[in-house]
């Protein structure tokens, strides 16, 4: 456990971050599911903005983000 001041803090800034990154990444994996499963296009830019959020924090990478972003705009399209 942690003992100095600043670690307690720490950990405790951790806890919250993990929970808000939880809830971004479950975000983008349910809009991903959501177009692949329907492949339609409504469903989509709901789904590349939840992508772009887990960009902007740290979750996935740019090119990551933009790989998914390419494949998932082909699925759609292909139907």
């Amino acid at each position: 456990m942690a003992k100095t001041k600043s670690a307690k803090k720490a950990y405790r800034v951790e806890l919250r971050r993990r929970v808000f990154n939880a809830r971004r990444a479950k975000a983008m994996k349910d809009g991903v599911k959501a177009v692949v499963k329907s492949q339609d296009a409504k469903d989509l830019p709901a789904a590349q903005k939840a992508i772009d959020k887990a960009v902007k924090r740290g979750l996935i990478k740019k090119n990551t983000a933009a790989r998914m972003k390419s494949r998932l705009a082909k699925k759609v399209a292909a139907k």
